[in-house]
């Protein structure tokens, strides 16, 4: 089937996107417009932004119910035809990537170029199923089948990128995805999803525009079958009890307070390079930003000095402008937040390596600062500020300077900097971190799993392991040896041996189940002709996910 031509979809040809016409909700492959309306402003300058719908609870149940009536249907699509269809709204992303990037400020085409070589990457993978056991008793075949309705919040920090990489991975496995985007950065995810009506049923990709009560609404709602949320830890808590009372799955990818350890034997001038980069980029608000760096006291001083010579030579200001290299806190809540960590710098007393004040310039603009050696228990050390602020602090023995690394109710990243690579090994397998990288940090792939430990995240996110956090998964046990009577549409009795009848049926019969099966021994099973007494238990298994370390 040509992904132009999936059923019920409405392309017909190349992709077509008015930027011009406003921005709207998607329910149900339709445009939704709401009597109540808001606007956000452009950190940059202050100036408004267009309007956007704010959803009702109306909305929600309207979304939820064309989710659940186009699941029925989209599940059952094969996952080429699924596959093809991601693939040319891949294309389509990119013809129109202009546009995209004149919604977003600093970094826009790096954002993104990454989002479609995330889509396509994932494209490409191939869904598991695993023979568990395979000898003349029986066959043990684990399989994943979609969940249903996916609820996806996207925060503020990469509005593009990360709706795409909870898009994707949901539709790919046969489910269906209602996206709520930040109320700071609703434009991009608004449009993306516009954009997929051309490639996808009515009802398998919507959008709803709202304030902060839809979060709440989203992750309550019992017709939603699972949660993906990206945000604060603080948020992530709520998130999970809401979604507690209907036993949702959720998936959270949350803060992090990601340390760098310097050992002494590095190129200075260069890692601390690298380090300003991962330290600032996006002027700090990332998850997995450089938050904390520990430098061994023999070169503390020299990399102090090359550290500030980089941060220097960085450009503060409005992203869409030439020579801009960093850009402003994206919206008023955050400014504040990151704001109070600059008035602890007089009332703490805190030595500033460079930085230290906020710029004057209209617009969220804070200049790139670095804090010297404060005391460990300070705040800027404990908490995540998710700004342009670090501090900088020295170690002289490993094993304490990795103590302190841990001691964090975080541990989303961390990394190591060190050229003997035995010695990096073994620092990076002590750190309590999803994520751990030898001399880099956030070089991320898709082809990689990502979560968090401890209080930054609950399962993982991206490539395979996606699968297992929006996907059930069944395990299926076939004895053999009882003889299995079917009787197929136009009434041909076939009566064979056990497991000559499994190896020549059972894998047609069962691809199509997409449903959850619990079958005591002795029981019957009746599926499209297929009758069978088991010798013991079909069982069923829950997904669980565990954050994955890697360095």
């Amino acid at each position: 089937m040509s992904p132009a031509v999936v059923e019920g979809s409405k392309n017909a040809g190349s992709p077509t996107l008015d930027f011009t016409r406003g921005f709207v909700q998607i329910i149900n492959g339709e445009p939704s417009i709401t009597k109540e309306t808001r606007y956000t402003v452009n950190p940059a300058n202050l100036q408004p932004k267009e309007e956007v719908p704010v959803a009702t609870k109306d909305n929600l149940d309207h979304a939820v119910d064309a989710a659940r009536k186009a699941f029925r249907t989209w599940s059952k699509v094969s996952y080429e035809d699924r596959r093809n269809a991601v693939l040319a709204f891949a294309d389509a992303v990119e013809q129109v990537k202009t546009d995209f990037r004149d919604l977003l400020i600093p970094q826009a085409d790096v954002e993104i170029d990454a989002a479609i070589a995330f889509i396509r990457a994932l494209a490409h993978i191939e869904l598991p199923e695993d023979v568990i056991e395979d000898d003349d008793k029986r066959t043990i075949i684990t399989r994943y089948v979609p969940i249903g309705v996916v609820g996806a919040i996207i925060p503020w920090n990469f509005p593009f990128l990360l709706a795409a990489s909870k898009i994707t991975p949901a539709l790919l496995t046969g489910n269906v995805v209602i996206i709520k985007p930040s109320p700071f950065t609703p434009y991009c995810g608004l449009k993306l999803v516009e954009l997929a009506q051309q490639f996808f049923p009515p009802g398998v990709v919507q959008s709803l525009s709202g304030d902060d009560r839809l979060g709440p609404w989203l992750t309550s709602h019992p017709g939603i079958d699972k949660i993906s949320f990206t945000g604060s830890s603080t948020t992530g808590k709520l998130v999970l009890q809401s979604a507690a009372g209907t036993l949702k799955r959720v998936t959270l990818e949350l803060g992090g307070n990601d340390p760098a350890i310097i050992f002494p034997d590095v190129d200075v001038d260069k890692v601390a390079e690298k380090v300003a980069l991962y330290s600032f980029l996006n002027s700090g608000q990332i998850c997995i930003a450089l938050k904390r760096i520990y430098v061994h006291e023999s070169i503390y001083e020299q990399f102090r000095d090359a550290m500030v010579k980089h941060i220097k030579t960085y450009t503060l200001g409005d992203g869409s402008q030439e020579g801009i290299s960093h850009g402003p806190v994206q919206n008023s809540m955050q400014y504040e937040k990151v704001k109070t960590f600059f008035e602890d710098i007089e009332k703490q007393g805190w030595k500033v390596a460079t930085g230290g004040k906020i710029d004057p310039s209209p617009g969220y603009f804070i200049t790139p600062t670095v804090i010297d050696r404060p005391p460990e228990d300070s705040r800027i050390v404990v908490e995540e500020p998710f700004g342009p602020i670090v501090p900088l602090l020295s170690w002289k023995d490993e094993e304490d300077v990795i103590a302190r690394a841990n001691n964090s109710p975080m541990g989303l990243g961390a990394s190591i900097w060190c050229n003997d690579l035995k010695k990096a090994e073994k620092a990076a397998r002590q750190m309590q971190a999803g994520s751990v990288w030898i001399n880099t940090h956030f070089d991320l792939s898709p082809m990689a799993p990502f979560g968090g430990h401890k209080e930054s995240g609950l399962g993982v996110e991206w490539v395979l392991y996606i699968i297992y956090v929006i996907r059930m998964v069944s395990a299926w046990k076939f004895p053999f040896g009882d003889e299995l009577r079917s009787t197929d549409a136009i009434g041909q009795d076939i009566a064979k041996d056990g497991a000559t009848r499994f190896k020549e049926a059972v894998a047609d019969l069962v691809k199509p189940l997409d449903a959850t099966v619990i079958l005591p021994a002795g029981s019957v099973f009746m599926f499209k002709g297929l009758s069978c007494t088991p010798q013991s238990d079909v069982f069923t298994q829950l997904a669980y996910d565990t954050p994955m370390v890697r360095w």
